[in-house]
């Protein structure tokens, strides 16, 4: 793993949760935020930093951070 592909995939979900406030939003759409920036990352991580990979980590891990939060 490279530093150069963790550090902007690090920024970029640093600056994305910076845009939303977790005041009202329900613990679904939280877990749901959580999971696609975790995805996102991991994502990035694993393709070396590739765009369809941090996509598609992203979309993963919010349909799972979705569905783990609707069971709360």
């Amino acid at each position: 793993m490279k530093i150069t592909t963790l550090i902007p995939a690090i920024l970029i979900t640093v600056a994305a949760s910076g845009c939303a406030t977790w005041d009202n939003m329900s613990s679904r759409e939280k877990s749901a935020a959580t999971g696609a920036a975790v995805g996102g990352v991991a994502g990035a991580v694993v393709t070396n930093g590739g765009i369809l990979g941090t996509v598609g980590g992203a979309a993963i891990g919010g349909v799972i951070g979705d569905q783990v939060g609707k069971k709360r």
